[in-house]
């Protein structure tokens, strides 16, 4: 086995079932707390997830949806620094890179950022992944904006 098939290997390793039922039940708690608004409980909640993963956290498949959970409830709660930063590591976890939601939220914090030439980017990487329909449930000015750096 060269470098690379060892990474991969180690990549898609399954969590002990004990870590991952904790993880799931913190998740769904996390979910729970930002269906009711409060991002602030669910991000807690998430981090405590993160925070039972083994070493290298990002090496595990939950890594991706749980650095996705805490962006999301980042950037629901307007704070877009934090929420960039969790999607970027994200996109770095497994299975990160070309999953339109994570590019679709990272673009919308570069445009909320004032970096729009990156956000253009990103939102593309998210239509293309994703179809139009991923922009239809959030605010126009993300389309628009697509619209006006772009041909769709």
């Amino acid at each position: 086995m060269n470098g690379n098939q060892n990474i991969s290997a180690i990549m898609m390793k399954e969590l002990p079932d004990e870590i991952y039922a904790a993880v799931k039940r913190l998740s769904a708690e996390g979910d729970a707390r930002a269906r009711h608004g409060d991002n602030t409980e669910a991000i807690e909640r998430y981090r405590a997830a993160w925070d039972l993963l083994p070493a290298p956290r990002g090496q595990w498949l939950a890594a991706t949806w749980l650095l996705a959970a805490i962006g999301d409830a980042h950037y629901l709660a307007g704070e877009y620094f934090l929420a960039l930063s969790a999607f970027t590591d994200a996109i770095r976890a497994p299975h990160g890179l070309g999953n339109a939601f994570l590019h679709l939220r990272r673009g919308q914090c570069l445009f909320e950022i004032g970096e729009k030439t990156s956000a253009a980017d990103e939102l593309m990487r998210a239509y293309m992944g994703g179809g139009p329909e991923i922009l239809r449930a959030e605010d126009p000015k993300y389309l628009e904006y697509l619209r006006s750096v772009a041909i769709l």
